[in-house]
């Protein structure tokens, strides 16, 4: 069994925002599978799929982003699943809106959902797809709540649209491919210049 999850918040008033990157993605992902995430457990959206004769279970958690390893763990701790059958979909406002980076493993780098699951599960050696949201002001952390809870503008839907489904793509194939075949066919990079 391999776990895919989207990390985002639960509710209306925060769909669509960036912080949501991971649940659009995630939707996207479960739409191209042809599964609906509407079985609830362990605080969390699943739903099971199989790709490429690999069993998957997609998960949205429910638990809001800051405690997003409690859903995760518990299916981890259900189905026995090792680090490296993980991966996590999740915004990065490091990373210019549009982009997409791929990574094997690593630290959080202040994501907080990543942080929750890394804690949860007592590693950092967990895959992970980031989708690049931006910054207001680099290094001006006072406006990052309202920022990430923010709908990205209309300029930008075109390239965080690309990313999302992008991200999605990658997702899928991360099930039967190397990570290095997946960072190579899905990383997209956009400059700064473009936001």
């Amino acid at each position: 069994m391999k776990l895919i999850v989207g990390l985002g918040n639960p509710g209306k008033e925060y769909a669509g925002t960036r912080h949501n990157s991971g649940f659009m993605a995630m939707d996207r992902l479960a739409e191209k599978c042809g599964v609906s995430l509407t079985s609830s457990k362990w605080n969390a959206l699943i739903g099971k799929t199989v790709i490429q004769g690999q069993q998957v279970l997609l998960m949205k958690p429910l638990t809001y982003m800051n405690l997003s390893g409690q859903a995760v763990s518990q299916a981890v701790h259900y189905y026995h699943i090792d680090p490296q059958d993980i991966l996590v979909i999740h915004d990065d406002m490091d990373l210019t809106t549009g982009s997409v980076r791929i990574r094997a493993k690593g630290s959080s780098g202040g994501q907080k959902g990543m942080k929750s699951i890394q804690q949860s599960l007592g590693t950092n050696d967990i895959a992970r797809i980031r989708i690049g949201v931006g910054h207001s002001r680099h290094g001006d952390h006072e406006v990052v709540p309202d920022w990430v809870l923010s709908p990205v503008p209309k300029a930008q839907r075109e390239v965080f649209e690309t990313a999302l489904n992008a991200a999605a793509d990658a997702a899928y194939s991360w099930v039967n491919e190397s990570i290095d075949a997946v960072m190579n066919r899905y990383t997209i990079r956009v400059k700064e210049s473009e936001e």
